[in-house]
């Protein structure tokens, strides 16, 4: 009877085990608002982690997300600390040498930020000899190396963007590269951001911002990858992406064709 009973409670056990419900664990920096960053009650929210949210959904899986700092997911998802990186993670041909991506979510324009008296301009020539703040690891901090940094700009990375604005505001910066909506709602609607602005046109390369941001995968999980990107084209054709769309943004975010 004993044995009876035994072989029955490792049956319900087995069960249960099988089950549970499959987890998803996204690993992000939330540091970076309207994208993803912590409320007051430590809680992730934003744009970013609601689309998480939503392709959880539609994939049928728990949405677990892991925090790290943005400079260190790539490496921490090859450590498979994580099953994928969600944190607005700019698609492009560098880091498509170590991991593989998902079908592009969104895009937001990039510009630089100044104080509106600045007379500075987004080339290198006009920044020549200047401080210009980037977020390390950043598709922002690549392009101000790549064009900027070889011609006399002294680019200047942080860990985060709350770092680089700290310092903007109290004159150790002269500018910074960001997008456009996290600069808006992390620093220019607060009130240490009111004598700064959107600096005149966007800043656009199509290598680096062109092709979106998109989920990060291992090379290799292919699997993961075909529902990933179904779940992303389900929430796109059901109308979850729009109506996200419109809670965050008054402008169209989606991928640039």
């Amino acid at each position: 009877m004993k044995k009876v009973s035994l072989l029955f409670l490792l049956m319900a056990a087995s069960s249960n085990v099988m089950s549970a419900p499959a987890e998803l664990r996204l690993g992000i920096d939330p540091t970076f608002p309207p994208f993803e960053s912590k409320n007051p009650q430590g809680q992730i929210v934003g744009f970013d982690a609601d689309l998480g949210r939503a392709i959880c959904e539609k994939m049928q899986v728990k949405c677990v997300f892991v925090e790290n700092t943005f400079d260190g997911l790539i490496p921490a998802l090859k450590a498979k600390k994580f099953d994928a990186i969600l944190s607005s993670l700019s698609i492009n041909d560098e880091r498509r040498k170590s991991i593989d991506f998902s079908t592009a979510l969104f895009t937001t324009p990039v510009y630089l930020i100044t104080h509106k008296n600045s007379g500075l301009t987004a080339t290198a020539e006009s920044l020549k000899g200047k401080r210009i703040g980037v977020q390390q690891g950043s598709v922002f901090e690549t392009y101000a190396n790549q064009y900027w940094r070889d011609k006399g700009v002294d680019v200047v990375s942080y860990a985060s963007p709350d770092q680089v604005y700290a310092d903007l505001a109290l004159g150790r910066l002269d500018a910074t590269l960001d997008d456009a909506a996290s600069a808006t709602a992390s620093f220019l609607d607060k009130p240490q951001g009111a004598d700064f602005q959107l600096n005149g046109k966007e800043v656009y390369d199509k290598t680096l911002f062109g092709k979106g941001t998109g989920l990060g995968l291992r090379k290799g999980d292919d699997q993961l990858k075909a529902s990933v990107d179904q779940a992303i084209a389900e929430i796109k054709s059901d109308g979850t992406f729009s109506k996200l769309n419109k809670q965050y943004f008054t402008f169209n975010v989606s991928p640039r064709s």
